[in-house]
């Protein structure tokens, strides 16, 4: 798959997320993502599927029991049986280190991962100082052509993202919406040269985290922060049930 296409894909999803995440008076989390619950139609729009174990914060409350444990899940998810919002930033950010690199955290085939060791490890570990080449799916770097350099920044700002949504900290990891705005960003850079933000965790995408952890934990959306999703995307959000 072309890697404007896998780009577009991830900001749609980033979009139907934030979408769980705001419009609703009490934030839906997913739960359960994974490649497999991610569904294309012949125009490639992903519809989001399977909200079997999905569950809403209780008002009043900052977290939710979880309903089940699994390997792919965040650190605070096995941990601690609880989880907010940032849970699903989490799952987010190894679809979106799966998509990078075109290996699957199930069952990895290309990169030399120790058995004990898991996809976003692994990143996290080589991103410090390799070359992104030895993280990257060679398909991708295989159409680069002559944009060379707009590619690489692109693929560098979202390991940058990647790495920052799979932080072991969940008050460390950005908003679903910071990350869809981030990734339109993203897009926009090849279409206009505008420059990128950089790692959000040195910018914070010029909002404080700090407004954002706020107001999650007040559990309402701000009409700001819906309309920043709807802009985020050119197109409807799908969900499917």
């Amino acid at each position: 798959m072309m890697w404007e296409r896998r780009l577009k894909i991830a900001r749609q999803i980033a979009h139907a997320l934030s979408y769980l995440h705001t419009a609703f008076p009490r934030p839906v989390i997913h739960m359960n993502m994974d490649m497999r619950s991610i569904l294309l139609n012949e125009h490639d729009v992903p519809k989001l599927s399977d909200f079997y174990f999905s569950v809403s914060i209780p008002e009043g409350e900052a977290d939710v029991d979880a309903p089940f444990i699994s390997n792919f899940r965040s650190p605070e998810f096995k941990t601690e049986g609880k989880v907010t919002e940032k849970a699903d930033v989490y799952d987010f950010g190894r679809i979106l280190l799966e998509l990078l690199t075109g290996e699957c955290s199930r069952e990895i085939s290309r990169l030399t991962i120790d058995k004990d060791s898991s996809l976003v490890a692994y990143i996290h570990n080589r991103a410090q100082g390799s070359c992104i080449n030895e993280i990257v799916d060679p398909a991708i770097l295989a159409e680069d052509g002559e944009g060379g350099a707009t590619l690489e920044h692109q693929l560098q700002a979202v390991v940058d993202l990647g790495l920052t949504c799979t932080e072991e900290d969940p008050q460390t990891r950005p908003t679903m919406v910071d990350v869809t705005k981030q990734l339109r960003r993203i897009e926009r850079f090849a279409q206009t040269g505008e420059v990128l933000l950089g790692n959000l965790q040195n910018l914070k995408l010029h909002e404080s985290f700090e407004e954002h952890a706020s107001a999650s934990l007040k559990r309402n959306a701000s009409s700001d922060e819906i309309q920043a999703v709807n802009e985020a995307s050119e197109r409807p959000l799908e969900v499917s049930l």
